[in-house]
C-alpha cells in the first residue's frame, strides 16, 4: 500500500485503486480509461468472470477476484447475465492474456473497453482480500489512465464522499422498463441457447434506452402451448437471464415486470406465481415500494419463489429485517446446510446484506443455512406456497446442486 499523499505512480503503473481509509493500490490498468467510485467487494470463482461482470447484483461494486487467471478464455456474447455490465470494475493478479478458447470471440481486455469497465492487472488480490476480511467491504475509486498520472488526493476525497450501498435502491437503475415475455431455454454447449424467443440487444436493463425491442428468434422446434404452461410473473430487480432459462426449462411461460410494477400490473397477466430476482443495493431501500406489492400477493395465496435479493423482500414482507454484512458471500463454492434432511448444497452466492434469522416470524422456518457463518439462507412459510433462498439456484456461474428449487416451484404451481 503506498502513502496517499503521493500523486506520482510507481514505474509501468497506469491503473490505481485508492480506498476511502487512505490505501493505495498500484496496478497496470486495462480496459476503459476514466474512474469510477463503488464498493470493493472479493469473489471467489475459478470460473465465470463474464457472468460476474455483467450480474445485475454487483451494481455500484468493484470485483477483486482472488482467482489469478482472469480472462484467459476471453469473451463471447452467450456468457452475459445481462445487456450491459454492471459491476463497476475488475480488479486481478495476473495481466490479461490472449484467450485461449474455442467460444472466445473477443479478448477481454477489448470486452472491458467496449463496455465501459475499468481494469487493474497486477494487483496482490490475496492481500486485498485479507483487508476486506479484517476492515469489512471498503468504499473506493478505481481509475485508469494510459498516461500514469493520477489526482491521489482527488480521487481519496472522491471515495470518502461516497455514501455508500446502506441506505441505496440499486434496483430501479438496473431493472427493465418495460413488461416483457421470456421464451429463451438454458445453454447446451455447441448449440447455444435453446428456444424460439431471445431478447434483443435493443432492450435496455438499466435504464439508457428506450426498452422497447423484443427479438423474436426462428425456430423449427414444436413448442407447447402457452395455456398448458404455469404462468409466472418474475418481477425484475434485477434478474439475471439464467434464471429466466431455468424457469422456461422447468415449463413456465414467463413474462417479466419492472421492479416497481404495481399489484394490479402484475395481476393483469393472470399469473400462477410470482418470482421475485435478484437485485443490488439495500434490501431496505427496495422494499419501500417492493413490499406492499409482496404483502398484496401473499395474500392471494398463490405460489411464491425469491432469490437473493428477492429472499430478503420476502422476509421484510413478513416483518423480519435485514442487516449489512461485514464483507457478503460472493463467490461459486459456498456450502449451505438444507436443514430438512442434512444435506449439503455448494452454492453460487452473491449478496452484501442478510436476512436476521432471529426476527423471522413463527410462520417462516428456516429452511437453508451457510456453514460459513450460520447465516439464514433460505425459509418458507408454513401456511403458504411461498420460500425463497439467499443463494443462487441457476448457478451462473456455479454449480447446480439447487436448481431442484426450479422444479418444486414448478410443482407448486401444478
Amino acid at each position: 500500500m503506498a502513502d496517499p499523499t503521493s500523486t506520482r505512480a510507481p514505474t509501468g503503473a497506469t491503473g490505481v485503486l485508492v480506498l476511502a481509509s487512505g490505501e493505495v493500490v498500484w496496478g497496470r490498468g486495462f480496459g476503459a480509461e476514466g474512474q469510477a467510485v463503488g464498493e470493493v467487494c472479493f469473489n471467489t470463482a475459478m470460473t465465470g468472470y463474464q457472468e460476474v461482470m455483467t450480474d445485475p447484483s454487483y451494481a455500484g461494486q468493484i470485483i477483486n477476484f482472488t482467482f489469478p487467471h482472469i480472462g484467459n478464455v476471453g469473451a463471447n456474447p452467450e456468457d452475459v447475465e445481462a445487456l450491459n455490465p454492471h459491476a463497476l470494475g475488475a480488479i486481478v493478479r495476473q495481466d490479461v492474456t490472449d484467450p485461449s478458447n474455442f467460444r472466445s470471440t473477443q479478448h477481454f481486455d477489448a470486452w472491458m473497453k467496449a463496455n465501459g469497465r475499468i481494469g487493474i492487472s497486477g494487483v496482490d488480490t490475496r492481500a486485498l482480500t485479507r483487508l476486506i476480511r479484517i476492515n469489512g467491504a471498503p468504499n473506493a475509486v478505481i481509475a485508469h489512465s494510459s498516461s500514469g498520472k493520477f489526482d491521489i488526493p482527488a480521487l481519496l476525497a472522491q471515495a470518502k464522499a461516497w455514501a455508500g450501498l446502506e441506505g441505496m435502491d440499486l434496483a430501479k437503475d438496473v431493472t427493465a422498463l418495460q413488461t416483457y415475455g421470456w421464451d429463451q431455454g438454458l445453454w447446451k454447449l455447441g448449440e447455444g441457447y435453446a428456444g424460439p424467443m431471445g431478447v434483443s440487444t435493443s432492450l435496455d436493463t438499466n435504464g439508457e434506452g428506450d426498452g422497447s425491442s423484443i427479438t423474436p428468434f426462428v425456430s423449427s422446434e414444436v413448442e407447447t402451448p402457452r395455456r398448458q404452461k404455469p404462468k409466472v410473473v418474475a418481477i425484475d430487480y434485477g434478474i439475471k437471464h439464467n434464471i429466466l432459462r431455468n424457469l422456461v426449462d422447468v415449463g413456465c411461460d414467463v413474462t417479466v415486470v419492472p421492479a416497481t410494477a404495481a399489484f394490479d400490473e402484475i395481476m393483469a397477466h393472470a399469473p400462477d406465481g410470482l418470482f421475485l430476482s435478484n437485485g443490488p443495493g439495500d434490501p431496505a431501500a427496495t422494499g419501500v415500494y417492493a413490499v406492499p406489492v409482496i404483502q398484496q400477493w401473499l395474500a392471494t395465496k398463490k405460489p411464491l419463489f425469491g432469490i437473493c435479493l428477492g429472499h430478503q423482500m420476502l422476509a421484510l414482507a413478513v416483518g423480519a429485517t435485514t442487516e449489512k454484512m461485514h464483507q457478503g458471500h460472493r463467490g461459486a463454492n459456498h456450502p449451505v446446510k438444507r436443514l430438512s434432511d442434512g444435506g449439503v448444497e455448494i452454492t453460487s452466492m452473491n449478496h452484501g446484506f442478510a436476512v436476521d434469522a432471529d426476527t423471522l416470524p413463527a410462520n417462516a422456518k428456516a429452511t437453508h443455512t451457510s456453514l460459513f457463518d450460520g447465516s439464514n439462507c433460505g425459509f418458507e412459510l408454513v401456511d403458504q406456497p411461498a420460500f425463497s433462498v439467499q443463494y443462487h439456484p441457476e448457478a451462473s456461474p456455479g454449480p447446480q446442486d439447487s436448481h431442484y428449487l426450479f422444479e418444486k416451484f414448478a410443482g407448486m404451481m401444478g
